[in-house]
């Protein structure tokens, strides 16, 4: 085996979990989104597609996000028979325009949470192809 395959076997491999500041890092970016979701008037519409109490959500996407990092599977323990992310979206109509508001509410909420960057590289390009899988608009041609 060459060095180079063998430095890279060596090295531990870190999940963005770890870069994120594990349970509370999520929890401070969570917390961020759906603040800026809340105060920010430019989010009114995605704002609107949630219940009046964020409570449970918040929940929802701190232990989802947790574990889709890399961290403990607290998600598949405390929300057993959960629908997948398609299926959780699909009674919201998501187009362009809601997918672009949910990736421009998280990049401001990676900024006030203080998000650390490498954490932020890894993530937020993923997050943008969620987004844009998540789309659901019929009328788009």
């Amino acid at each position: 085996m060459s060095d180079h395959v063998q430095r890279a076997a060596a090295r531990p491999r870190v999940f963005p979990y770890v870069l994120i500041g594990e349970e509370e890092g999520v929890r401070r970016l969570v917390a961020a989104f759906y603040d800026t979701m809340e105060q920010d008037p430019a989010f009114v519409e995605l704002r609107a597609i949630h219940a009046a109490d964020l409570g449970p959500v918040r929940a929802r996407l701190a232990d989802f996000l947790a574990q889709w990092m890399g961290g403990p599977r607290v998600y598949a323990e405390r929300h057993p028979g959960r629908p997948c992310i398609v299926s959780a979206h699909s009674p919201f109509t998501i187009d362009d325009a809601m997918a672009e508001d949910w990736m421009a509410c998280m990049k401001k909420a990676f900024a006030r949470a203080k998000t650390p960057e490498p954490a932020r590289r890894l993530i937020e390009p993923v997050f943008m192809d969620m987004c844009l899988g998540l789309r659901n608009d019929r009328t788009r041609a």
